[in-house]
């Protein structure tokens, strides 16, 4: 066997690993890791991609932080009371606190709610459904913040 022979090394100069908003596009819309590969990594909950409902429940959940937000500061404004002790104790320091504040917490809770999204629960569901109760909890306390400020005009 003759090891003299080195084989020549043809790599491209360029790297095709470049960083660019297509690269986040396509690795949004055509990522590769839907599922698990193997039997053993069903324990693995991280993969790549997450559905499109739970990008939905994500957005809708903050628009909705955002407009409890707006409508707390509203009602206060018209006399009623802040019922949640914390965001009251928040509230103390200044609109601009309470409002960054409530967002930041918000957001991330969310985030941490999609990063586990499958992740299981008391081994009996999925985390990713505390997105759906939140958001339909968040409905629920705008529509009734709607309800109470069209009362009070």
């Amino acid at each position: 066997m003759d090891t003299s022979t080195v084989t020549p090394d043809i790599r491209a100069d360029v790297d095709r690993r470049n960083f660019s908003w297509r690269t986040v596009f396509f690795g949004f819309t055509l990522s590769r890791r839907h599922a698990h590969r193997r039997e053993v990594d069903t324990e693995v909950i991280f993969l790549d991609w997450h559905h499109p409902w739970l990008f939905f429940l994500a957005t809708g959940t903050m628009l909705l932080s955002c407009a409890d937000a707006f409508l707390t500061l509203q009602l206060l404004d018209r006399g009623m009371i802040e019922a949640n002790p914390v965001m009251q104790a928040v509230m103390a320091h200044s609109t601009l606190f309470f409002t960054s504040t409530k967002l930041a917490m918000t957001a991330v809770g969310i985030l941490i709610l999609v990063f586990l999204a499958k992740a299981q629960f008391l081994n009996r569901f999925r985390t990713g459904l505390f997105l759906t109760v939140f958001f339909s909890f968040y409905s629920c306390l705008v529509c009734y913040e709607l309800v109470n400020l069209f009362r009070l005009m």
